[in-house]
């Protein structure tokens, strides 16, 4: 995991990220940590990660499979746990718990992506629950060395990637 660009651009890259307001995600996150572990939480964080591509897969889980799994990752004490449960869900995919860990905890995870990959110099064909645990700890690494939060290093990763030239 190396950056591809300059990291004395993380923030201006990240003050130029223009995909879908994380807002509402972030505050489904809100929520689910205040106890509505609810489908609708879910699927706002969903479609901000997945413009709502799979959105019939994740219908196949009820509200009670859907409720357990949201308050076993808010109360789970390791990160494998949290996706571990996560994964668990019909739909749900290391991305997609990344994307509904981060909307929950975003000073603790970061989403995972072909575009931050990108930035980071790395490809994956799939992506494992191991592979994405690796890829926080860079990612933690390099907030704390850059002395930016993981929003924004995400933000600045995500950017980079949409705004390279094209082949």
């Amino acid at each position: 995991f190396r950056l591809a660009f300059d990291p004395a651009k993380i923030r201006e890259l990240a003050g130029r990220y223009d995909y879908v307001s994380d807002d509402a995600a972030l505050e489904a996150g809100k929520a689910i940590l205040m106890g509505e572990y609810t489908r609708p939480n879910l699927a706002e964080i969903f479609e901000w990660k997945t413009k709502g591509r799979g959105r019939s897969r994740i219908q196949k889980n009820s509200d009670a499979e859907i409720s357990d799994a949201l308050k076993l990752a808010a109360e789970a004490e390791t990160d494998r746990a949290a996706l571990a449960v996560l994964t668990g869900l019909r739909g749900v995919g290391v991305p997609v718990a990344s994307a509904i860990l981060t909307a929950m905890y975003p000073k603790r995870f970061t989403v995972i992506d072909f575009r931050a990959l990108e930035a980071l110099r790395v490809k994956a064909s799939a992506i494992s629950i191991d592979f994405y645990l690796k890829y926080l700890s860079e990612c933690r690494i390099l907030a704390k060395k850059h002395k930016v939060d993981m929003r924004t290093l995400d933000r600045a990763l995500w950017q980079w990637s949409n705004e390279k030239p094209k082949p």
